[in-house]
């Protein structure tokens, strides 16, 4: 098995790998399109494998993320700096019979990585190159690329950027591949509508392992399909994906500022907290129904509002407070008046006066990797699931989140919804361009619970569970694809969709995350995985089964 699906911070910081890193380049240029000496990408000389098997000192920090809730057992983590390496990794397991799974950032929301049959590890956080590859007229990303990285080398080198995450230390392998998103979703849309290829490591069905590049262009068709089936199908399905090439597809010519979207120079940040001692369940009702309003009115595509980006931190009662951050593209007009606008706007009607932790203009990089307003705390177990918003909610939806969220018998500060902005660019490509199928939602939510003892396991995620279900108890107690809700995201993996208990809907999970695009993925699956060598739990199946 392998899994690079990657989730979005609940913690803070990066674990150190422990093994003996060899600095490789990060390639830049000085932005008009005069190439760096060393921007062939090439690797003169490339550390082998490092090879961690228990016993080892590295080995307890090698054999889990970020989620304490899942560590591993495997014989043995192998880190490695080059895709030939990986061929040949992926060979010997195959030839021994052995399960592999593949570690980038360390992110995944379930026990893709970790799970008991896995015997073998790639883990590839030290092949984190960025460079321009001029043989592609495209920006490389290896997978191990944290997203803050990748943002730092695209940004300082060519004034450029991609519409990720924003969390800094998720990895680019399984971020990318999933459809990631971030606070530039609505005015740049997503982060596969710019890869133009990759290059990942397969086996076939004699069980030989090599790899292959498919890009956008590809005239074979089953190249094709490969590289479409990368563009938000999660990691884990089809290989071991090595490395990304990313540009705009309209981009013309070979200038590489001009080959991926701006940034804006600068954004105003806020953030505005409503005491829960001051919401009545009238009053959390309009605030909620405020933002969703909001969102379901101004989310088309040519919105004077696409550079906003909101997220709705409504947490427990026993939080103290819920908090709105957003973030705004300096360069609109009027930009600071319409920011007013906007809160003005959510909180009408409420009755309460929010409190204002800050707001200020801020130059866009050092926002997006040091601003606290969109980062997590510490935690060490967490559990996550996730919604697609196509209009506002339900009364009924509405009324499960004040049961669960001031719920007595259960009392937790790190329990929430996030309800985060969607739509604009993200809404103009079909859904059936890239494996991405939701193509038309104006709020995506992102439910979690995090903590820190094993003995709370089951109090926490029974919590999450049961908030979870009744919110979407008229349709089965999932968000099955209608006019209101339109499904689930593969990067916040969530095994209780497969599970009949949770999901009475009589909707598989596969069409919860991939709708119609899943008979295609499962196609390109029987070409390039025969074997089912890359699967986990909630992997692409094989048409036969």
């Amino acid at each position: 098995m392998t899994s690079q699906v990657t989730r979005r911070r609940f913690l803070s910081g990066a674990a150190a790998v422990g093994s003996a890193a060899v600095a490789l380049p990060i390639t830049r240029s000085n932005g008009t399109g005069t190439q760096a000496a060393a921007s062939t990408g090439s690797v003169k000389s490339a550390p082998n494998p490092v090879t961690v098997r228990p016993g080892d000192i590295r080995y307890g920090d090698l054999v889990r993320g970020y989620n304490q809730r899942w560590v591993g057992t495997p014989e043995h983590v192998t880190l490695v700096w080059t895709t030939q390496q990986v061929v040949q990794l992926v060979q010997d397991a195959v030839s021994a019979g052995k399960r592999i799974a593949v570690r980038s950032g360390g992110h995944c929301y379930e026990d893709f990585v970790t799970s008991s049959d896995i015997r073998v590890v790639i883990d590839m956080s030290e092949m984190k190159r960025v460079y321009f590859d001029s043989s592609q007229n495209a920006f490389a990303v290896e997978p191990g690329a944290m997203l803050g990285e990748v943002y730092e080398a695209l940004f300082k080198g060519w004034g450029v950027t991609i519409p990720g995450g924003s969390c800094p230390t998720v990895g680019a392998g399984g971020h990318i591949v999933g459809g990631g998103y971030g606070q530039l979703n609505r005015s740049h849309g997503l982060t596969v509508d710019y890869l133009y290829g990759v290059e990942v490591v397969v086996v076939d069905s004699s069980g030989t392992a090599r790899s292959v590049v498919a890009t956008r262009d590809s005239s074979d068709p089953a190249l094709r399909g490969l590289w479409w089936a990368h563009t938000g199908a999660g990691g884990g399905n089809f290989g071991v994906i090595t490395r990304y090439w990313l540009r705009d597809p309209n981009a013309t010519d070979t200038n590489p500022a001009n080959l991926l979207p701006k940034p804006p120079a600068q954004v105003w940040v806020s953030s505005v907290s409503w005491p829960w001692d001051s919401l009545t369940e009238q009053a959390f009702t309009r605030l909620l129904r405020n933002f969703g309003a909001w969102h379901e009115a101004n989310s088309a595509p040519n919105s004077p509002y696409t550079g906003l980006f909101s997220r709705f931190n409504v947490a427990h009662r026993a939080n103290g407070a819920i908090t709105l951050v957003t973030q705004l593209d300096a360069s609109t007009p009027n930009a600071e008046q319409m920011l007013n606008e906007y809160l003005a706007a959510i909180n009408d009607g409420v009755g309460v006066i929010p409190r204002i932790n800050e707001q200020r203009r801020l130059p866009w990089l050092h926002s997006t990797l040091w601003s606290s307003l969109f980062g997590g705390d510490p935690t060490g177990r967490a559990d996550f699931k996730s919604a697609y918003m196509r209009r506002n909610f339900t009364d009924a939806q509405l009324a499960a989140f004040y049961q669960h969220l001031t719920r007595t018998d259960y009392q937790h500060p790190v329990a929430m919804v996030q309800i985060a902005s969607y739509g604009g660019k993200t809404n103009t490509v079909s859904p059936s361009a890239t494996a991405v199928a939701q193509r038309d939602s104006v709020m995506k939510l992102h439910y979690l619970v995090a903590w820190t003892d094993p003995a709370e396991d089951s109090k926490h995620i029974s919590w999450l569970r049961e908030f979870y279900r009744d919110v979407y108890s008229d349709t089965g107690g999932v968000p099955v694809p209608n006019a209101v809700t339109d499904g689930c995201f593969i990067n916040y993996a969530d095994l209780d969709l497969s599970d009949p208990q949770w999901n009475t809907s009589g909707v598989p999970w596969h069409t919860l995350y991939y709708k119609d695009n899943y008979p295609r993925l499962q196609q390109v699956k029987a070409t390039w995985d025969p074997r089912d060598i890359f699967r986990h739990a909630q992997s692409i199946q094989l048409p036969n089964r």
